[in-house]
């Protein structure tokens, strides 16, 4: 009876559930993570609005793409923290002079 009650025992991470291998999309991620991370730092300094605003776009780009081919909890975990991180710095970036910020015209 107190066999029936144990839980099997899982290797590895809780959220990486098929155990094979995803390179696409654990890339995917980690491009996503670093622009979202580079997005929302550098929206923190006014004069460089334009790394802001262009990192967050691509990560949200990025990011996208990538939940639409992720296979498991983990990448979509990682997906959705890196478009965060890219929509808050795309935002800010935007709002401190936008994609291009007075380069044209």
């Amino acid at each position: 009876m107190a066999q029936a009650m144990r839980r099997p025992e899982m290797p590895g991470s809780l959220l990486a559930t098929d155990h094979r291998p995803h390179p696409l999309q654990d890339t995917l991620m980690a491009v996503t993570l670093v622009l979202g991370v580079l997005s929302l730092v550098t929206a923190g300094f006014h004069h460089l609005h334009l790394v802001s605003s262009w990192a967050g776009l691509v990560g949200i780009v990025t990011g996208a793409y990538g939940q639409y081919v992720s296979e498991t909890t983990r990448e979509r975990f990682g997906l959705i923290l890196g478009l965060g991180a890219s929509g808050i710095g795309f935002f800010l970036g935007m709002a401190h002079g936008g994609l291009f910020g007075g380069l044209l015209g």
